[in-house]
């Protein structure tokens, strides 16, 4: 199987929404994609903070 650089795998994403049922599960208050936001977030954050 190849990817672009910047893809998701598929099974990453079937992973991830496994649990998930609702739409709000996905994109409410508490959504995955507000966990992933914040996430990825800190990640890069903090690897600007480690360059400099």
């Amino acid at each position: 199987m190849t990817t672009k650089k910047h893809e998701v795998p598929e099974e990453l994403l079937s992973g991830l929404l496994a649990n998930y049922k609702k739409p709000e599960d996905l994109i409410g208050e508490n959504g995955l994609l507000k966990q992933l936001t914040k996430l990825l977030v800190e990640k890069a954050l903090d690897a600007e903070l480690t360059e400099h």
